[in-house]
């Protein structure tokens, strides 16, 4: 609807000013999809070059946000065609998120910046290495799978337990004003971009040792997802990275692991099993932390998208591929049935063109 981008965005505004625990990617990518629907109307294209126009504007807000053009492209593709990605909307897609991010640019908006330390001798890629990062990324799905369980469940459970809908968000902001006051610090408020104060846990701090304390993805965790589910509007992203970075930081010091690697492995792999979009967050590895971990990316990010099951943040198209641990169809136990667990992989594997299904007649 063309009222969509400007409520989306003051009602964003309104939660990060008092404190809500949300991202603001939400926003920019509902006002680009809102704006190339406005466009789309104006000029009554047809319903599948209104896809690709809405594809295009996804991928604009998308990637002017995080200064990730060519991430945005294809996560706009995964996100809206579920079942293949339609290459056709590629170019479209990409042109669009180029000129936001030299639009954003061009007002001298600077982007937050992470970096992977050089891995020591004893670090370097070896199968001891991969065995680590394929343990962790499973974690990383299930956390995911957690958060967006969470999120769906909160706003079932508050439209049950009130009558009022008004209600449930004044409910939502008293909770969280009592696990802040709980916990006696903010570091759990808003985007977990900027400290507060000197030794506060933020993204930047999760690449550091020490830099986020055991618990404080599930903290982020919770902030958010109630946030998000008493009604507060804002994006899932940032926390998504977040959760993912301390995490992995967690996770680098029970693996023995380099920290600033598996922060930034769990900062795209929840997202990727959240969104469903493991290889838009592969290439984002590539573009906020260059080429040198791009193995590793892609496998962090494929197998938290595996182990994140059959549900999603975005939960307006149908997830078409059934994941691990889905029961809502067929056996009671699809994990250890061989021929649950192959079907299963062929959905998935179908979605990126690498198996397909053979044709059936009549």
């Amino acid at each position: 609807p063309k009222t969509m981008a400007p409520i989306i965005l003051i009602t964003t505004l309104l939660t990060h000013l008092f404190g809500g625990s949300a991202g603001r990617e939400g926003t920019a990518v509902q006002i680009g999809g809102g704006v190339a629907a406005i466009f789309g109307k104006w000029f009554k294209l047809n319903k599948p070059d209104m896809r690709i126009l809405i594809i295009a504007g996804i991928a604009a807000g998308f990637g002017a946000v995080f200064g990730t053009p060519f991430t945005g492209a294809v996560f706009a593709m995964e996100v809206i065609t579920f079942e293949r990605i339609k290459y056709k909307a590629l170019l479209p897609a990409l042109l669009a998120a180029v000129i936001a991010n030299l639009t954003v640019t061009a007002w001298h908006i600077e982007h937050a910046r992470y970096s992977i330390d050089p891995l020591s001798a004893t670090s370097n890629f070896n199968i001891l290495l991969l065995s680590k990062v394929f343990i962790a990324a499973t974690l990383f799905g299930l956390a995911s799978y957690l958060f967006s369980k969470l999120v769906t469940g909160i706003k079932k459970v508050s439209l049950k337990l009130f009558k009022h809908t008004w209600i449930i968000p004044i409910f939502g902001g008293l909770v969280i004003i009592a696990l802040t006051s709980i916990l006696g610090k903010p570091d759990y408020l808003s985007l977990g971009v900027d400290a507060e104060y000197n030794g506060a846990i933020t993204i930047s701090s999760a690449f550091h040792h020490g830099g986020a304390d055991t618990w404080s993805w599930l903290w982020k965790t919770f902030y958010t997802t109630i946030t998000l589910g008493t009604g507060f509007k804002g994006g899932e992203v940032t926390p998504l990275f977040y959760i993912g970075a301390t995490l992995g930081n967690t996770l680098s010091g029970i693996l023995n692991a380099p920290v600033s690697l598996f922060a930034a492995l769990g900062f795209i792999a929840v997202f990727a099993g959240a969104t469903n979009t493991p290889l838009a967050c592969t290439f984002m590895g590539v573009e906020l932390f260059g080429r040198e971990h791009v193995l590793l990316f892609g496998i962090a990010c494929f197998t938290a998208y595996l182990f994140s099951g059959n549900v999603g943040i975005y939960s307006s198209p149908k997830v078409a591929d059934e994941k691990l641990f889905d029961r809502n169809s067929g056996d009671a136990d699809p994990l250890f049935k061989t021929t649950r667990l192959g079907g299963y992989l062929n959905q998935k594997f179908c979605k990126y063109h690498i198996i397909f299904n053979k044709p059936t007649r009549g």
